[in-house]
């Protein structure tokens, strides 16, 4: 007897979009360079009188080690199947972009238009490009602005970690519409103030001259000096940080459908991690 089989089928990449996968390589790279970081950000809380507290030190030693991990999350994650040189792409192109946004506010004010592009990329391509992005991206607009002091480590590593934070964000398959600009707006306003908060960390443990009722004062208990750290934040940085944050829900609210449109658009005709079906041909 002669067998009936069904209609050939053929492979379809579906229209759906997936922030690129974190895989367990690039997740202990995320991990390592998180404990430097918090470990680079908070010594000076837990050290002594005599300790000596000027981040110019050891800006150098965290840049050194910053670099290295980075490019160890990029290579872990093409490794783990989650990047391909199209992501390399437009890891640069948007690297490029947030550059040259970051000038157009010139810092006046807090005023800084890059901040809500790392929103929207770290949401649309997921938590371990997120983090590259940031860093990637301050790094070229320090270069840009001359912006390169001891702070650049330190700025690369904040800013990771805020692009990082919108691509954990829940429901990135199934959240859309106006409830997802909520979201995004919400995360970029609390963002921005802990944004402003972990920078103030960086310079306030080695900034003298102030009054003894917001500065830092070495050797003293740590719940002591962080009163004194949100005085700090609350006397000499919060308008900036308002400004940040404003300006970041502003451009989500307005410009964020059409900016999450395009970037899934193009991660839809870079085939990022295409999810195959098949159909009847």
């Amino acid at each position: 007897m002669t067998r009936v089989t069904g209609p050939a089928r053929r492979p379809r990449a579906t229209g759906a979009t997936a922030p690129v996968r974190l895989g367990p390589r690039a997740v202990v790279a995320l991990c390592l360079i998180t404990l430097i970081g918090v470990a680079a950000f908070g010594w000076p809380l837990l050290a002594d009188a005599d300790a000596g507290l000027a981040h110019a030190r050891d800006t150098p030693w965290l840049f050194a080690a910053l670099l290295p991990l980075l490019v160890g999350v990029v290579v872990a994650t093409i490794a783990d199947g989650g990047l391909d040189a199209k992501a390399v792409a437009m890891l640069g192109v948007l690297a490029a972009v947030g550059a040259a946004l970051r000038p157009l506010g010139a810092g006046t004010a807090g005023l800084e238009p890059m901040f809500f592009l790392m929103v929207l990329s770290g949401r649309v391509l997921g938590p371990g490009f997120g983090f590259v992005l940031g860093s990637v991206t301050m790094f070229a607009s320090a270069l840009l602005t001359g912006g390169v002091g001891p702070w650049m480590p330190f700025q690369m590593l904040a800013m990771g970690w805020f692009t990082m934070g919108a691509g954990l964000l829940p429901g990135p398959h199934r959240l859309r519409g106006r409830a997802e600009i909520a979201l995004l707006a919400l995360y970029g306003a609390l963002a921005s103030f802990a944004y402003g908060t972990v920078m103030n960390l960086q310079g306030w443990t080695f900034i003298g001259g102030m009054s003894s009722g917001i500065s830092f004062h070495p050797g003293d208990a740590l719940q002591d000096n962080l009163l004194r750290f949100f005085a700090y934040c609350a006397a000499t940085s919060l308008g900036w940080d308002l400004g940040r944050a404003a300006l970041t829900v502003v451009l989500t609210a307005a410009l964020g459908t059409t900016v999450l449109k395009a970037l899934r658009r193009a991660t839809r005709r870079a085939a990022f991690e295409a999810q195959v079906t098949f159909e009847g041909s």
